[in-house]
């Protein structure tokens, strides 16, 4: 089964907040996510993640009454936002929330887990057969 992990993380301002966090500390948040996602690989569980911008780059898009884009944001203050995602691969929802809660434990500054909320959702396989 493909389930979706999306970290989302307080807004604030609407920047990252790991911005402000001392060089030792994003460079070991970025260590555990290089070493998170390759254990993934390394389990076949891995089939897509990234980073996303902040919500300061993001445009919410609507098609107007004759297809034209229609765009409105940023929208810089919100109480959390999605700051990236994994689409995985994996044998039951157990092992989803297992992996969601590893990744919620990514290490903040000092070295503190953030806890973060990873949301789960599990990825729909297609249409109904009779569709």
């Amino acid at each position: 089964m493909r389930y979706m992990l999306m970290m989302n993380v307080p807004a604030g301002t609407g920047e990252y907040q790991i911005g402000g966090w001392a060089p030792e500390d994003f460079k070991a948040h970025i260590a555990f996510m290089h070493r998170y996602n390759k254990e993934l690989k390394d389990a076949g569980e891995f089939v897509d993640g990234q980073g996303l911008t902040p919500p300061s780059q993001a445009k919410l898009v609507r098609a107007g009454k004759k297809g034209e884009p229609i765009t409105d944001g940023p929208f810089a203050e919100s109480k959390e936002f999605l700051a990236g995602f994994w689409l995985i691969d994996v044998d039951s929802p157990d092992r989803a929330y297992a992996l969601a809660a590893k990744a919620s434990a990514a290490p903040g500054p000092g070295g503190a887990p953030l806890n973060m909320a990873i949301e789960v959702r599990p990825v729909l396989a297609g249409p109904p057969p009779d569709v």
